[in-house]
């Protein structure tokens, strides 16, 4: 049994510990000023799952902010050669030809690199699946959505939202409820996922 009350803490805390061991291979690194915000968070751009591969996409960020370069543009969305060169010494590999939208945000660890960090990201990966196994457990139950879960109105709590062809989002219930959001690619509106699995199975 996992307490969902002490999940993300924990969690928080193998983020902060990962964070630290990217630190020492690169000091220029700012510390991670609140580790539990990756809970939960999704961008598309950035990578839709959180992982120890997407901590060092994270920390390809912070370290351009450091030195005070632009690394994106298009909002935040598209990862030009400035975020690639700092990827590539953070030890991540990358597709040849940037993707249309989002640029050179597809980076992957090097096998060099998946070595060096190994111990720390399967630490992070074993928590991960206890926090993921704990919120799975409570929302089993009902479907409440996070910002019911913590006591919150929902200000900056995102749930996953998916469309037809299977693109996701994550969003704040409560803008979603405001009005749809609707896929560009197939037209239709994204629906937030626990809530589609219940009604179809009510």
């Amino acid at each position: 049994m996992h307490d969902v009350s002490t999940t993300p803490p924990v969690l928080a805390a193998e983020l902060a510990h990962a964070w630290a061991d990217i630190q020492r291979h690169h000091p220029e690194l700012p510390d991670l000023a609140a580790p539990e915000s990756l809970i939960g968070e999704s961008s598309s751009a950035c990578g839709a799952e959180l992982s120890f591969e997407r901590l060092l996409h994270e920390a390809v960020h912070g370290i351009a902010a450091a030195r005070g370069v632009r690394d994106t543009s298009r909002a935040g969305r598209y990862h030009n050669r400035r975020f690639l060169a700092i990827a590539e010494e953070l030890g991540l590999d990358h597709p040849e030809d940037p993707h249309p939208s989002s640029g050179f945000s597809l980076v992957t660890m090097s096998p060099e690199t998946k070595r060096r960090y190994r111990p720390t990201a399967e630490r992070l990966q074993r928590a991960l699946k206890a926090h993921i196994a704990a919120t799975a457990s409570d929302t089993k139950r009902s479907f409440r959505g996070p910002a019911a879960r913590h006591g919150s109105s929902g200000g900056g709590v995102r749930v996953k939202a998916v469309c037809e062809c299977g693109r996701n989002v994550r969003v704040v219930p409560s803008v979603l409820a405001q009005a749809p959001i609707v896929c560009g690619a197939c037209k239709t509106p994204f629906q937030i996922v626990d809530a589609v699995t219940v009604g179809a199975s009510s």
